[in-house]
């Protein structure tokens, strides 16, 4: 069966994610019955199978200017999907996955999905 993670929407933040499409409990990261990721940030769509997943872990503490919104990390080849400052899953890829930001792919992203626990105990990493 489908599991959705919806995201932990922080209203303050809206101005920095409603521009892609975002939609507050309809918007998050799927995980499907026929065993893909799939992380829905209003137009942008990141997919991939689970079993390209090599790692999950929570991530704390953004400044609110570099976690709200979609954005590509300025460290490494990652994105970030935000809706909230607070805390994430940081999900890294044995392969890149494409996005429209960066068509070779990223490595590692960070979605900020209301359940953190459930999302991270879901995938093939978690514990």
């Amino acid at each position: 069966m489908s599991r959705f993670f919806p995201y932990a929407t922080d209203m303050k933040l809206a101005p920095f994610w409603l521009p892609f499409g975002v939609w507050p409990g309809k918007d998050g990261v799927t995980l499907t019955d026929d065993g893909k990721f799939v992380a829905k940030f209003g137009l942008l769509h990141i997919d991939t199978p689970v079993e390209n997943i090599t790692d999950a872990h929570i991530t704390r503490g953004y400044r609110w200017w570099t976690a709200a919104g979609a954005r590509r990390s300025l460290a490494d080849d990652g994105l970030t999907l935000g809706t909230n400052a607070n805390a994430g899953v940081c999900v890294h890829f044995a392969n890149p996955v494409r996005s429209v930001l960066k068509p070779s792919g990223h490595s590692a992203l960070t979605v900020t999905v209301a359940d953190l626990d459930g999302l991270v105990a879901a995938l093939p990493t978690g514990s």
